[in-house]
């Protein structure tokens, strides 16, 4: 038997991966023109989970995505490991998967290597190749005729000051070869005018800054070691348990998360990720209006997943997860170190003080990270998982790395961005979390309502004028279940599993709690929003469907768009009391500031998930006192 799996859902080993390829190689008699998009876990079925025990046999599976690079025919197919046998096989028309990092790679080296750029960069004063930065970039879809069923690269240029430079701060704006990455040729060289380079290096690493004087040490010390458990990929922790899965495309996946409540364990997310993120700007002009970042669909953040560092990405005491994922050619990659998982003080979880007897009860918030950082060209992004004694989950994206720029003409402040260095115009942008919840409040039999916040009228009711009251509403459909944030309102939505109560008569259930968030300002008809139609609302939430993954479809990359959640909800299927998926969005909007340059402190966004009613009081009253260091 090919595998070392100890439950059904544990990620493809090193192992798998390479049996799942040699698999299809040779059931297929594959040429050396075909390229393995990813390589991963073809789930199992919920029922098949769920009456999984420790000691079972597993049927393990992969789930591969191929490109012929000769004819540019997409395939899927599904691949047994326990039995050694292709299960499927079948082409995908009309699309593409995602760039892999074989062609970046390539498209760099044919671009520099092209006379039409070479006589570009001359016609630039510039001489020194090795100077040069290509970043391709998907190219979207714009019904361009000549670039219909070409698999497209458009590579934006950059040039450094310095073989360790930073060359974003050096745009060369208005020139972008264009890359067929299936013959690895140049198709054009697009030329919108010369225009003068940026003066400034716009340099920020250690080589180039002079640090301020040094901080004291402030360490972090648990000399008894982590309160965690990890048995695998599960995790257990105050209560919690959950699984760690990866993938190339979402990273970290949440499997079986469920708290622990009167001797068992209550279920409450089968399955979480971060299923897309978008990430629109905003300059109409030619050499800009392209600039629509797909990071999941058409690059994969599993794919870009840092190794993380101690003492610099995570602190504390660090229990790491590896992560292993295919390359182009099928070679497994490892990636130590890819997942951190720690704890947290968090301050205060709860107090009060009884002035009468002069006593003080005080119980302090230690949190669960489960955390992960993927690089995706110009920006660095982190994504955080947080457990809380309380029952509370968060999640959390940090954004940080370098603004994208362009060119400002002397004295120019940019319409569409800001200048953050001379002459150097950061684009405005922003930045969409399209975020897949696999619903398991107690169990499958869930719905959804929204909780707006209304005065009562004035009257005999409210002779004062000061009351207030929540009013909940069912979202029995798909479409009355596709929603906006209303802070006004204070507008939240309970996932609620009305079959269990709790102690007070209740229906227990989880708050989905909105933070910052915005919606696109591309026009209805753009491009962009054809294509990531899903981000027109906040919410969404769908009945299970075990192949509805992604809110704008599987293959985004050059997709036209309409894919996803905007053809699923057509259907306007039922959604009471049944097995829900919850898809919340938000948006960081970003107008560049000065402060952001030449590299940008972390920016935070996310949401909460929170109990309400399903517990029957403060589950963290059990939480012991913190020890010598609080006394009361």
């Amino acid at each position: 038997m090919i595998h070392d799996a100890k439950h059904p859902l544990d990620p493809l080993s090193a192992e798998e991966l390479s049996a799942a390829v040699l698999l299809v190689r040779r059931e297929k008699s594959l040429d050396a023109q075909f390229r393995f998009a990813s390589v991963a876990l073809h789930e199992p079925p919920k029922s098949v989970v769920r009456q999984f025990q420790p000691g079972d046999p597993i049927d393990r599976e992969a789930f591969v995505i191929l490109l012929d690079k000769t004819t540019g025919t997409t395939y899927q197919a599904v691949v047994s490991l326990t039995q050694k046998t292709l299960h499927s096989w079948k082409p995908i028309p009309g699309v593409q998967p995602r760039i892999m990092g074989e062609e970046l790679v390539a498209c760099e080296q044919v671009v520099k290597a092209h006379p039409e750029f070479q006589e570009a960069l001359a016609r630039r004063g510039i001489t020194d190749l090795d100077l040069v930065m290509v970043d391709p970039w998907a190219g979207g879809h714009y019904g361009f005729e000549e670039e219909q069923g070409v698999r497209l690269a458009r590579a934006l240029c950059w040039l450094r000051d310095c073989p360790t430079g930073n060359a974003y701060a050096r745009p060369l704006d208005g020139l972008v070869p264009v890359v067929d990455l299936n013959r690895m040729a140049v198709l054009r060289v697009e030329d919108h005018g010369l225009v003068s380079i940026p003066p400034h290096p716009g340099n920020y690493t250690g080589e180039f800054v002079k640090p301020r004087a040094p901080l004291k040490p402030l360490e972090i010390v648990q000399p008894e070691g982590s309160s965690f458990e990890v048995t695998g990929y599960a995790v257990r922790w105050q209560r919690w348990q959950l699984r760690v899965g990866f993938t190339p495309r979402e990273g970290v996946v949440l499997h079986t998360l469920g708290y622990e409540d009167q001797g068992r364990v209550r279920p409450i997310l089968y399955r979480a990720s971060l299923a897309e993120m978008v990430v629109p700007y905003g300059d109409p002009r030619p050499q800009h209006f392209r600039k629509n970042a797909f990071d999941l669909g058409e690059h994969g953040v599993g794919m870009l997943t840092n190794s993380l560092k101690l003492g610099c990405d995570c602190l504390g005491e660090i229990y790491y997860f590896d992560a292993w994922v295919c390359d182009s050619h099928g070679e497994v990659v490892s990636i130590p170190q890819a997942i951190c998982l720690h704890e947290e003080d968090h301050g205060i979880l709860w107090k009060h003080t009884d002035w009468r007897r002069n006593h003080a009860e005080v119980r302090r918030s230690r949190r669960l990270v489960l955390s992960f950082v993927a690089t995706v060209d110009n920006y660095d992004y982190g994504f955080y998982w947080y457990f809380y004694q309380d029952g509370t989950i968060q999640y959390e994206a940090k954004l940080t790395g370098i603004l994208l720029t362009g060119t400002a003409l002397d004295e120019e402040q940019p319409h569409y961005g800001t200048l953050v260095a001379p002459r150097v115009n950061a684009l405005n942008h922003q930045h969409f979390f399209g975020m897949r919840l696999d619903m398991s409040v107690d169990g499958e039999h869930n719905s959804v309502y929204e909780v707006n916040t209304e005065a009562q009228p004035a009257g005999p009711d409210n002779p004062q004028g000061n009351a207030f009251f929540a009013q909940s509403t069912l979202l029995a459909t798909e479409s009355e279940a596709q929603r906006l944030i209303n802070p006004l309102s204070a507008r939240s939505w309970n996932i609620v599993n009305p079959c269990v109560l709790n102690s007070l008569g209740q229906p227990v259930a989880y708050k989905l709690i909105p933070g910052e968030n915005v919606l696109p300002f591309a026009h209805p008809d753009s491009s962009i929003l054809k294509r990531a139609g899903f981000l027109t609302k906040h919410l969404w939430v769908t009945p299970y469907e075990p192949e509805e993954h992604y809110p704008a479809g599987d293959y985004p990359n050059q997709h036209p768009g309409g894919e996803g959640l905007p053809r699923w909800t057509q259907a306007n299927r039922p959604l009471e009391n049944t097995d829900l998926v919850v898809w919340y969005n938000f948006g960081h909007h970003h107008l560049p500031r000065p402060e952001d340059w030449p590299v940008m402190p972390v920016a935070h966004i996310g949401f909460l998930l929170k109990p309400t009613g399903f517990f029957d009081r403060n589950p963290a009253l059990d939480v012991p006192p913190s020890g010598k260091h609080c006394h009361s």
